[in-house]
Order: C-alpha cells, then structure tokens, then sequence
C-alpha cells in the first residue's frame, strides 16, 4: 500500500521524483511510456498513479479513460499539467481522477498531496507502522509472521505502537478470526485470572452469571496479552499451564475448556532481566520468546517523525479534508523533541496543535507551551541524553497530572499505561502531588 505509479518520459523529472519518492518512504515504478504503465496498472496494487498528460505514445488523459471503459478498480490519478492544459485537468476531475498539480511545482507541494492521498489507505495498512529502515525491517516479517502460529513477544517503551503490530499481524492473516487483547498491568491478580480465564455463576460474591474469559473469547483466533511483564509469579504458573495444555479453568469449574489461540504478546519490561532477578519464569519466558520484535522508540527513527505527523495530521483532519501544514519551524521543533511518549505522545500534541491553530498552518506556538531545547552533541552523550530524556518525560507526566487534577487512574488511563507504572515513573522521576498548585486547594 506505499507503492505507486509514476508515469513520466522526461528522464530528469522522472529520476527527481523517484528519488523524493523512495526518500519520503513510498516505493515507485517508473514507466516512460503510457502502454509500459497501462500493463503495470492492470497486474500490480497501487495506492497511487501519477501521469503527466504529454506522453510519447499515449495521452495521460487518454489512459485514464481507457481504463476506466474496460470497468476495472483503479487507483486514484494523479496529473502532471502544464499550464496550457489546466481545462484538460478540470474535465479530468469531473472524469474521476483524483487530483493535478500544474508544472512547474514545488516537490514538497506534491509530496503534501500524496500523503493525503495516502494517508485513508495507509491508516488501515502495514506501511502506516513507519517509512525507517528500522520500521521498514519489521514491516517486512509481518506477512511471514501472519501466517504462522508461533507467538510473538513485541518489545518497546510505552506509546511504540505494540498493540498496532499485534493488530497488523492478526488482520494480515486475512480472515474474520476474533482479536481479543487484555493488558495485563491494569488489574489486579484476582480481577486478572477473571479476565482471562472466566468464571461460573456463583463462584465468588457479585459472581451474578457465568462469563467467558479472554481465552474463551479468542478461542479460534488471537489472543493479545500486553504488558506481560506487570503479571505476578503465580499468574505467571496459571498462564504457563493453560498455554502447555491448550485448556483452562474457569474459577468456580471443576471442568477444563478446551482453547485454541494464537498468542501475541508485549511489554516495556526487559524481561529476560527480569528472569535473572527472579521476577520472570524463566520456562514462561522461552515460551512466549519464540520471535522478538523490538520496535524502536521514536527518538531513535526520526525519520517517522514527520511522516507520522502528516499521517496523523490527514486523519484528524477527516477524509475528504485538507490538514493543516506544518511550518519549517513547527517541523524542526518536533525534530528536536525527544518524545518520551513515544507515538501517543506525538499523536496527541498534533491533535491538541489542530484544535489550536485557526489557519492553515500549525506553527511552534500550537505545538508546545515552551521552546523545545535542541539535541546538541553534548546531548548525545549517553549520561546528558538520559538526564535529558528524564528531565522530558518528568515535565510530560506532570503536565500530564495536572491536565487530569492529579487523578492517578485517569492520568494512566490518558497515558496508555497502568496505575501501577505511573506510579513507578513517579516515584523514579521524583514527582510529588505537594508540586502542583491543585494539591494546595483546601
């Protein structure tokens, strides 16, 4: 879904484009010829096609009614114009196609028009996870991974997008199966072993009806477990004994239920460490260790960084919208920002900065309360950059925590992670209630 089209018998402005293309994360064929493209067009998936009208064989226009007399599903076109045939690019639009751009145009322009044009598509499909190379690695296991049943252990801090990995490898599998996830940090033993397993009518006070567990749900296709590193030990036995006998036991029952699942799992935890200390079962561990994704976090790609933020920017903005385009300084501010949040945190500051701005621009002003300090080499030293990143993610839970008046379950809820993390992140960050203006109210 990231491959496109090009269509293009100039030698220069085909290769600038193609460069710009594979630079900004977008595969791309390119055909001098319309007949070349026309056979492209008819046996490859494109999200894309983009024709210049004057061609040596064939018209762009000419093309684009031909396909669409033979009554196929064509991807979106669109044209490249001179100035002269811009009425030849309106009649293409009451035609169907999709868009144009008259030369001789800006390639960042172009490149804006793309990326709305991709941004529907490429929501719901894998190329949405990343256009870095670390991204694009991970990118290219996800088929193979899809159609088989061994689990997968996804590494990575909170906000990489584990659950949208997860996701992705259950709908490559390219069936109506159930996906049914559950984080494991957000409750506690006995409401956890409830969760997953189920229980009888009667089995415990409030226990009004019986009721199916995770593992009854996903029973026949995927089960997420996120966050498997916040389970207690004994948890840990119970889990273990229902994936060695493909069975469980509700609490209350007396009767194992046969379950067959595909089992995905995540944490922000090392967990391996966490087995040398005695925290994890080791037997667990290799269990679910069968293939390790470690996705990255977004300080390390900062190539998705604004690639992500037009996608997200096309998606706030709703289908059939233009976003709001970032300024130079906008884009370089969000470079700069070490982003202890990770992809949630980035999602939300553009969401917030869209709500912000009333023009069509989002400037530095809309994205943070505060200049954002740049990466300086003396940064990059492993002691200043943690100390840097630490000093970062304090000031987002913070802001974070008067945002939600210092509610900690709504705090978590808001950060994607459980009360007992955020706990845990205080408690490391060394922040306090007695700091906030709102603890001080009588």
């Amino acid at each position: 879904m990231n491959r496109l089209c090009l269509i293009e018998d100039d030698e220069i402005m085909g290769e600038s484009l193609a460069d710009r293309f594979l630079l900004d994360g977008y595969a791309c064929d390119w055909h001098r010829t319309a007949r070349d493209a026309e056979a492209a067009i008819l046996t490859r998936d494109y999200f894309l096609v983009i024709s210049d009208i004057r061609l040596p064989d064939m018209a762009g226009d000419e093309l684009f009614a031909k396909l669409q007399a033979e009554h196929i599903a064509l991807p979106p076109f669109l044209f490249i114009t001179g100035q002269g045939n811009i009425d030849s690019a309106v009649r293409l639009l009451k035609q169907g196609a999709q868009d144009y751009i008259t030369k001789p145009f800006d390639l960042d322009a172009l490149m804006d028009r793309i990326q709305n044009i991709a941004a529907p598509a490429q929501h719901d499909s894998v190329s949405a996870l990343g256009s870095s190379p670390a991204m694009r690695h991970i990118v290219a296991l996800l088929p193979r991974l899809a159609t088989s049943n061994s689990t997968v252990l996804i590494t990575g801090e909170s906000g990489v997008g584990k659950e949208r990995i997860a996701r992705t490898i259950h709908q490559l599998g390219g069936d109506d199966r159930p996906f049914v996830g559950i984080n494991c940090g957000a409750l506690t033993e006995t409401l956890l072993e409830a969760e997953l397993f189920g229980y009888e009518k009667g089995a415990f006070t409030g226990a009004v009806r019986s009721r199916k567990g995770v593992f009854e749900q996903a029973n026949g296709g995927t089960l997420f477990l996120d966050e498997i590193g916040d389970m207690s030990l004994s948890m840990q036995i119970k889990l273990l004994r229902a994936l060695q006998e493909r069975s469980i036991m509700r609490i209350g029952s007396e009767t194992p239920t046969p379950v067959e699942i595909r089992l995905l799992c995540a944490t922000h935890r090392d967990l391996k460490e966490m087995v040398s200390e005695g925290d994890f079962r080791e037997d667990l561990y290799y269990r679910i260790n069968v293939v390790q994704l470690r996705v990255p976090p977004l300080r390390e790609r900062r190539e998705d960084i604004l690639w992500l933020s037009r996608l997200f920017l096309a998606e706030l903005a709703g289908h059939g919208k233009k976003p709001p385009v970032l300024t130079p300084a906008a884009e370089q501010a969000l470079l700069n920002y070490p982003w202890p949040g990770n992809i949630r945190e980035l999602r939300n500051t553009l969401e917030r900065a869209s709500l912000l701005t009333d023009s069509r621009s989002i400037g530095l002003d809309h994205l943070f309360e505060r200049p954002v300090p740049p990466l300086s080499e003396a940064q990059n030293t492993n002691g200043n950059l943690r100390d840097y990143l630490n000093e970062c993610e304090r000031d987002f839970i913070v802001r974070s925590l008067e945002n939600c008046h210092w509610q900690i379950q709504s705090c978590a809820d808001a950060l994607g992670i459980s009360r007992k993390n955020l706990w845990e992140k205080m408690r490391k960050l060394g922040i306090d209630r007695t700091e906030s203006d709102v603890a001080r109210l009588p």
